[in-house]
């Protein structure tokens, strides 16, 4: 009888074992394999020129609700949450809507010109502040490390000098840093697109200056960053500077160009990475 009962206590033991051990693999597997939504420039305000937001409701509204039913990882907006800075009423929607995405998925706010002012002062970076938090950052999801970045710092520093070089030297340290814990992915979120098809393109209004832009190519490829995703352009473009990609995604909000108003999928597999562009109104049933 005792044997028998031992036995028995020893097969409830592997069993349990084998269970605990299936449950961790698979929770190691949803960190490793995920998939998260980009959206960029809900722009509150732009299409009526801020006397009425209520296409941006509309769209807005829409995409936080197929964020709800496609339940990704994570939400990242990419700027241009509304389009006068520090509009209450503009602020306010943005918060409203947002507030409606699903607890358990994270929304990462990244600021944008229209958020902070095309040439910002000191006194704008503290409202910002105060209105939606920190302007960089950094957040996980499994072997992926997420920097966000305040773009306007790269892009019109002339007025905001020391706030520019604290962010470049948080940005120094903390890629130094991620090398050191060893993560399979780092992401560069930021508004304004370092370029937008070729790394020695012009200067224009939608990219990084190109001699700060050259610098922070440089910074990223020491430190092995693959991918930069942007907005700011309202529309989607690619380009390639070695093994570093920089996409650049259209708008939930008013798209200037051919591809209409949607958002970004990305899918992560270990080190692989994939990404599909889909309009509002043309959704996949479910992220694969």
């Amino acid at each position: 009888m005792n044997k028998y009962l031992t036995l028995q206590s020893t097969l409830l033991l592997l069993l349990l074992t084998s269970i605990y051990t299936s449950s961790c693999s698979v929770r190691k597997a949803s960190n490793t394999t995920f998939s998260f939504i980009q959206m960029s420039d809900p722009q509150f305000g732009m299409f009526r020129h801020d006397s009425s937001f209520t296409y941006e409701t509309v769209h807005f509204e829409k995409a936080i609700s197929e964020a709800n039913r496609l339940k990704p990882a994570f939400v990242v907006v990419t700027g241009d949450l509304i389009n006068k800075p520090f509009d209450a009423p503009q602020m306010a929607e943005y918060k409203r809507i947002s507030g409606q995405l699903d607890p358990s998925i994270p929304l990462y706010s990244v600021p944008g010109n229209h958020d902070v002012g095309n040439v910002p002062v000191p006194n704008d970076i503290t409202k910002y502040r105060s209105s939606f938090g920190k302007e960089y950052y950094t957040f996980t999801y499994g072997n992926m490390l997420g920097i966000v970045l305040n773009s306007i710092y790269l892009h019109s520093p002339q007025n905001v000098p020391e706030e520019a070089k604290e962010q470049e030297s948080w940005l120094i340290n903390t890629l130094a840093n991620a090398n050191h814990n060893k993560y399979k992915n780092i992401f560069i979120f930021l508004h304004h697109p370092l370029f937008l098809k070729d790394e020695n393109e012009a200067d224009e209004y939608f990219n990084i200056p190109l001699e700060r832009r050259k610098k922070y190519l440089d910074l990223f490829a020491k430190h092995g960053v693959k991918y930069i995703f942007a907005g700011h352009y309202h529309r989607n473009a690619f380009g390639k500077n070695a093994d570093l990609d920089m996409v650049t995604t259209g708008p939930v909000g008013l798209a200037l160009g051919k591809d209409p108003s949607g958002f970004r999928i990305i899918s992560v597999s270990g080190t692989n990475v994939s990404h599909r562009y889909y309009a509002l109104d043309s959704m996949p049933v479910t992220i694969r």
